[in-house]
């Protein structure tokens, strides 16, 4: 393994909206990947529109924070005239890399802006030197690795490969392999490849073995991957010859990518300086308050490791506690401590679900909280009466903080005086 000793690696956040930029910015994003109106794989993100974007670059480099620009969708032939005027314009804007998937957009690049820097897309799909051999001789200068490799795969590439390397470390993953997943466009005639994703991997399903239905008990998300977090593998990514470490999320707000980026920062920066890092309580309620569907560290480990939960395919947030009883037109919750920081853990405004292994689940906002006297771990809490069905509430079910009041991050956002307007 290499000494980490004055290596210089990127972290790299997404922006999906300006809130979310600002939050990178704010919170030490080395370089922020953004989309436009077309050619972009987040086409339902709010994205910047060609006119502002030389506000937006500025802003960026302003704050010493580089700015990539997302041109990764496969296009048609009758698209190469349309997107040749979104590279001009790109290329005059300042933007530091173009992140691309289709071949045909890295050519057109290489030939209309030689010295704009491009970067292989996740949807390339490359997985072996030999792929990336053939990238390069495109003009790409670096490579967003397949999500599928493990660290040894990794560190072998690295060794045959000139091109940088960059591999996600946090986020969504996708039930198909990186760049190939067609369900979308099969089913719905919505293709992910063009920035239409439906997502069907997040619905519930029924396993049929043999002609018959397979009893899987309370999983029924059978295609929803956990989210990727590779937080404890930064110091070996980095040994490896890994040059940017991206987080996913240009559909996620500003408080996702001010908690991810924050923490990956320092992570990022004790691997660096030899320093242990270990996340805390704060940092990890963080984490899971910012978007979870559970956290899984990938392929990384190898083969043998469990991407699939299957209990449930949305953001779940911070596991807070467990049902104990019922009490009026409420419920009594005892709070769940060790994993998470805890303290004020709720309050009024709060989103709650209740999960018992059901498919109809009950949840909503919180309008009460109290202490049970005598036993500093039990709340009696209550939602509306019109929101909830108690009936449907079982005991022990688990209780779920998917989103907070009044913003959910301790980290700066784009309310900070840091993030000064675009």
């Amino acid at each position: 393994m290499q000494s980490n000793k004055n290596i210089e690696v990127e972290l790299m956040a997404p922006a999906g909206d300006r809130q979310s930029l600002k939050a990178a910015v704010a919170n030490g994003a080395d370089a922020v990947y953004l989309g436009l109106p077309d050619f972009n794989a987040r086409k339902r993100a709010d994205n910047f529109t060609l006119d502002e974007l030389p506000g937006v670059i500025g802003y960026l480099h302003n704050h010493n924070v580089k700015a990539y620009i997302t041109l990764n969708t496969l296009i048609f032939s009758t698209e190469l005239g349309h997107s040749l005027e979104y590279i001009k314009t790109i290329a005059q804007s300042g933007a530091d890399a173009v992140i691309v998937q289709d071949l045909g957009v890295a050519y057109l690049l290489s030939k209309a802006a030689p010295s704009l820097p491009l970067h292989a897309s996740t949807q390339m799909t490359l997985t072996e030197s030999e792929g990336i051999g053939l990238a390069e001789k495109l003009g790409i200068k670096r490579v967003i690795l397949a999500r599928e490799l493990s660290l040894e795969q990794i560190k072998s590439i690295a060794c045959k490969s000139c091109a940088e390397l960059e591999v996600f470390v946090h986020g969504a993953l996708c039930i198909s392999y990186s760049g190939q997943c067609l369900a979308s466009l099969t089913i719905a005639g919505r293709s992910a490849n063009r920035g239409f994703c439906a997502q069907f991997c997040r619905l519930p399903y029924q396993l049929i073995v043999n002609g018959r239905i397979y009893d899987c008990g309370d999983r029924k998300y059978l295609l929803s991957p956990q989210d990727l977090s590779a937080l404890e593998h930064i110091p070996k990514l980095i040994a490896c010859g890994v040059k940017a470490f991206k987080i996913e999320g240009r559909f996620k707000d500003e408080h996702y990518v001010a908690a991810a980026t924050a923490i990956y920062r320092d992570a990022i920066d004790c691997a660096i300086q030899h320093k242990p890092f270990s996340i805390s309580a704060e940092q990890n309620s963080q984490l899971f308050q910012g978007f979870s569907r559970g956290f899984t560290d990938g392929f990384l480990t190898g083969k043998k490791q469990r991407l699939v939960e299957g209990k449930f395919s949305k953001n779940r947030g911070v596991s807070v506690g467990t049902v104990v009883g019922k009490k009026g037109y409420g419920v009594i919750l005892e709070i769940q401590q060790g994993k998470f920081a805890c303290d004020n853990i709720l309050k009024a405004g709060d989103g709650i679900v209740f999960d018992d292994g059901q498919q109809e689940e009950q949840g909503g906002r919180l309008y009460k909280v109290e202490q049970i006297a005598g036993n500093p771990r039990r709340l009696f809490i209550a939602m509306g009466r019109d929101d909830v069905d108690l009936s449907k509430i079982a005991v022990n079910s688990l209780v779920w903080r998917p989103s907070q009041a009044g913003g959910r991050s301790t980290y700066r956002t784009a309310t900070d005086q840091i993030a000064t307007s675009i």
